[in-house]
């Protein structure tokens, strides 16, 4: 294998205005690759680059700098926060980015509508065939989900590491692979786990997890077989605990777990509650442990996790628990944009997993920040109220109200179902802070479903 600095394979690359470059998130916010690529970019004088980024996050600040300079003109990605987040709301980005989930990105890919010039794949380990692998290292990320559908349609493929082995689990087989370019590190794995991947610990967060776990098991999903996924978010992974708890208590093994997983997944797979687990990123050091050595641990691309062109995971899921930013009375979940418009993220796969399905509970609190979550209309629909079954907050549940037998499941059981207009009405009185009002302005991002169609769009914020 012939290794190359960062430089020369960009060269090799032939990159030129304009171009599209991918990146994947495996390392979250400890990565450091797409930082080091745009900035050896803006060294060559490339302009107008399109960042196709299966998720921005705090740690990739620069590229705000590169999007001023002129380095950066477009970005396509399932999820953006922080900084860029930021200066994409304040109408810095010249066009508007585009908001994919993480099933409706790799079917672009897939299916040649997003077109990939070169892409540059961070591996924790490169064995000497050039075979990329996130497991094995001392910066090993885990799963390599993302970048799948990338480097199979992509011009140029470029492994980065900062660390060879004499062999590997070929997470990526070499044959997809034109370069290998050696960096002194590929980021930092402390990053993988956020705020956002570990669960609550307050009371009102445990009270509402635990009412999400009684909502399943009453739901009539739970039983032999039963396929879970948890989003990312506190209260979410203080939920799928409960329901790892109330899978114990009635002695039911569910098939898999999957998504992102968490060390709180492992747990469930350690203690025979799933047979396997199907992972397209590892949300914690537990987890990438887990992949490491149990075989039972399984890597699972992008597509193979929702993308709706294929036969998908997403689809097999008995229940899904996810959180919202705002929920309104027609059930449409934000996870988009915060209470004054500003990004705070995207689909991700929140709206894939949502689709597919058979149950889908959202938890939220009334209230953060002084505003209220549950409001008449969202900011932006993330995903959409049909797709929506059970809301849990601390003031009781909601039930969409197509869901008639779902309602009267619940009510049987004791579950508090009240109406989604009982919870707006608690949470407005609870909020000290009200909503800003939106102006009119330049349209700053468009959110796509997984199927290609447009579902909202967000609007500059006026500073």
């Amino acid at each position: 294998m012939d290794l190359k600095t960062l430089e020369e394979s960009i060269e090799r690359a032939e990159l030129r205005d304009g171009a599209t470059l991918s990146f994947h998130h495996h390392l979250r916010n400890g990565d450091a690759v797409l930082n080091g690529v745009l900035a050896a970019c803006a060294a060559r004088r490339l302009r107008e680059l399109h960042v196709a980024a299966s998720s921005i996050f705090p740690v990739h600040a620069p590229l705000v700098d590169h999007i001023q300079e002129g380095v950066v003109g477009q970005i396509s990605t399932g999820f953006v926060s922080g900084p860029v987040a930021l200066a994409i709301s304040h109408g810095r980005l010249p066009n508007a980015v585009r908001l994919q989930t993480h099933g409706g990105r790799a079917r672009e890919i897939d299916e040649g509508e997003l077109v990939i010039d070169a892409a540059f794949v961070a591996a924790s380990s490169v064995d000497h065939a050039g075979n990329l692998s996130g497991r094995v290292g001392p910066r090993a990320f885990g799963a390599m989900g993302y970048p799948q559908s990338d480097v199979r349609a992509a011009r140029w493929v470029t492994g980065v590491t900062d660390h060879l082995s004499p062999t590997v689990v070929a997470d990526l087989p070499a044959l997809h692979v034109n370069h290998v370019a050696q960096v002194d590190q590929i980021g930092d794995p402390s990053g993988i786990s956020s705020g956002t991947t570990r669960p609550a610990t307050d009371n009102v967060s445990r009270a509402i997890g635990e009412m999400a776990a009684r909502v399943i098991a009453h739901s009539g999903v739970l039983r032999p077989g039963f396929n879970f996924q948890t989003g990312a978010g506190g209260v979410s992974l203080v939920a799928a605990r409960a329901v790892g708890c109330e899978m114990a208590r009635l002695g039911i093994q569910g098939g898999f777990a999957s998504g992102g997983i968490t060390g709180t997944q492992v747990d469930f797979l350690l203690a025979g509650l799933f047979t396997h687990l199907r992972d397209v990123q590892c949300f914690d050091l537990a987890a990438v442990r887990s992949i490491q050595n149990d075989p039972r641990h399984h890597m699972m691309s992008a597509a193979e996790y929702a993308g709706p062109h294929v036969d998908n995971t997403v689809k097999e899921l008995s229940a899904v628990i996810l959180g919202a930013a705002e929920v309104d009375l027609g059930f449409n979940v934000n996870v988009t944009t915060r209470a004054d418009g500003v990004l705070i993220g995207g689909s991700g796969g929140h709206a894939d997993t949502a689709e597919g399905a058979d149950l889908t509970v959202i938890t939220t609190r009334l209230c953060a920040a002084g505003f209220a979550k549950i409001v008449p209309k969202v900011g932006c629909v993330t995903t959409p109220g049909q797709h929506v079954d059970v809301v849990v907050t601390e003031a009781g549940v909601a039930v969409h109200p197509d869901r008639v037998e779902l309602a009267a499941r619940l009510r049987a059981a004791g579950v508090p179902v009240v109406t989604i207009e009982d919870l707006y009405r608690c949470a407005d009185s609870q909020a000290s802070q009200q909503r800003s009002r939106l102006e009119e302005t330049r349209i700053v991002a468009e959110s796509f479903d997984r199927h290609g169609s447009l579902r909202d769009v967000v609007r500059a914020v006026v500073r």
